[in-house]
């Protein structure tokens, strides 16, 4: 081995998988677990703390979700190295991770050696990403705008349409434009329908 131990932090709400992937990191002579976190938040305080060269952050986590962890991680630390592992690879998840500096995406059935390498690699400043997932991408036929999946991943964190237009800095009735064409778009009845529909298609 050449160079420096690569320093990981793991975050899964799975007590058992985080502790069984953990170990089989910190066997690799390249690999050193620093710190271990529970959820979303716990990563991403770990994560301030401990300055790891690479953070692995399962999707599905309380509190704060994987790719709400990531945003924040990268925000503080854009140079950050960031691989996102998830039971559901859905294909707009990709891409939202990628639009937020996320560098690795795999599936959480990966091999622990491809783990290994995947971490490696994008500690050299490289993207690794499934093919299976990159290939569900390739055929992403999500109609909704940017905008409109913003409003709609907005209100799946319960927001009203006042406070989606304080967030996005847009007036209520733009808001609520954005909502109505979500809504035309996935034949919703309504913007709670629309972005439950969007959150199954793997569009948010």
């Amino acid at each position: 081995m050449t160079g420096a131990v690569i320093r990981v932090l793991i975050a899964d709400d799975e007590n058992l998988l985080r502790s069984a992937i953990a170990s089989l990191l910190d066997m690799s002579e390249e690999l050193a677990i620093v710190a271990q976190a529970c959820d979303g938040a716990e990563a991403v305080a770990l994560a301030a703390e401990h300055d790891p060269d690479v953070v692995v952050l399962d999707v599905e986590m309380p509190r704060l979700d994987g790719l709400e962890a990531a945003r924040r991680i990268i925000a503080r630390r854009p140079e950050q190295a960031v691989v996102l592992l998830t039971r559901h690879a859905r294909a707009g998840v990709l891409r939202t991770a990628l639009a937020a500096g996320v560098r690795g995406f795999l599936p959480k059935s990966v091999d622990p050696g491809e783990l290994e390498r995947a971490i490696v690699h994008v500690h050299g400043g490289r993207r690794w990403i499934d093919a299976d997932i990159s290939a569900a991408a390739m055929m992403d036929d999500c109609p909704l705008t940017d905008r409109e999946l913003d409003v709609l991943r907005l209100t799946t964190e319960g927001l009203s349409v006042r406070e989606i237009s304080d967030r996005v800095h847009l007036a209520s009735g733009t808001v609520r434009n954005y909502l109505s064409s979500a809504m035309q778009k996935t034949g919703a009845p309504s913007r709670h329908v629309a972005a439950r529909i969007a959150t199954e298609r793997g569009w948010l």
